[in-house]
């Protein structure tokens, strides 16, 4: 079934208003017309991850589907508004996947032996990724937003004014003062 153009644009909306509502099975019905853009964003989330990562990109999908769908009702109002929602979403398993990775490195119940018995470097990407949400959390709530879409979502400047209501060059400010104070905050405080 190809996803992309199979459906008209309205039943997208009308999924999403549904879904809004609570309707469960609208979600279940919404995912697969939006199946190859939620892949391009956890595609592009993955890759920002680096090498070595055991999520694939299926699962990554799937995984925030589970967190959504438990959430409850979706708010979304469009596509692109959804689509910002579910790289959150994935976004957030990414950050808990990474939480249990590094408690496991710090001894959580799991012995780790390699064919070898030499030592293996500890898993950088998931401290990194640990210390980027901790970062994103303490901006403030839109320009967390704007990262969270264009980052991590791969949206353009227009898309991401519709989803949030203000204008482009909102979020072209936005942009500017998240990245430089994710900057500051991730490696000069680090290297001072």
């Amino acid at each position: 079934m190809d996803h992309e153009g199979s459906m008209p644009a309205g039943d997208v909306t009308r999924l999403l208003e549904a879904a809004e509502a609570g309707d469960r099975d609208a979600l279940e019905r919404l995912v697969p017309l939006v199946y190859e853009d939620l892949r391009r964003v956890a595609h592009r989330q993955l890759d920002r991850e680096g090498g070595g990562h055991t999520l694939q990109t299926t699962a990554l999908i799937h995984e925030a589907y589970l967190k959504l769908a438990a959430g409850g009702s979706v708010s979304a109002t469009s596509r692109a508004h959804f689509l910002a929602i579910a790289a959150r979403a994935m976004r957030q398993v990414l950050v808990d996947y990474a939480r249990r990775r590094k408690a496991a490195q710090r001894g959580g119940g799991v012995i780790s032996v390699t064919l070898g018995d030499e030592p293996q470097p500890a898993d950088a990407s998931a401290e990194d990724l640990l210390a980027l949400d901790d970062a994103l959390e303490q901006l403030e709530p839109r320009q967390r937003q704007v990262i969270e879409c264009r980052f991590f979502g791969g949206m353009e400047e227009h898309d991401i004014a519709a989803v949030l209501g203000v204008s482009e060059r909102t979020v072209r400010r936005d942009w500017v003062k998240a990245r430089a104070w994710l900057y500051k905050s991730l490696y000069l405080d680090k290297n001072l």
